[in-house]
């Protein structure tokens, strides 16, 4: 559960300070956007160094469906759009691939 936690919020912090520079670059928001965007986007990768793995390339790969699925949470929950069947299903791969890394068992 803590890994969970520790990608869950990662996700939430690079979303959140991307959406930031996005709403600057694409919906005329003011230049002060990218205060927060930046400091949100530092977390995320401070964030990432607490992944309970000694491989930051394993890190990263579990960190990407949980970042897919959170998207999609995203998707709706700012977005306004409802995620389709295939929003769904694809996100749902990708959390059992994150899982399938994360916490497959290692000879070595």
């Amino acid at each position: 559960m803590y890994a969970f936690m520790i990608y869950a919020a990662a996700a939430i912090a690079e979303i959140t300070g991307c959406f930031a520079f996005w709403a600057w670059m694409n919906h005329g928001k003011s230049p002060l956007w990218l205060l927060p965007g930046i400091v949100l986007l530092v977390a995320f990768a401070w964030l990432l160094t607490l992944a309970p793995t000694e491989n930051a390339g394993r890190a990263y790969a579990v960190y990407g469906g949980i970042y897919i699925a959170a998207s999609i949470g995203w998707l709706w929950a700012v977005d306004g759009i409802k995620p389709d069947r295939w929003d769904l299903i694809g996100s749902l791969v990708c959390i059992v691939g994150a899982g399938i890394i994360l916490w497959g068992p290692r000879t070595a």
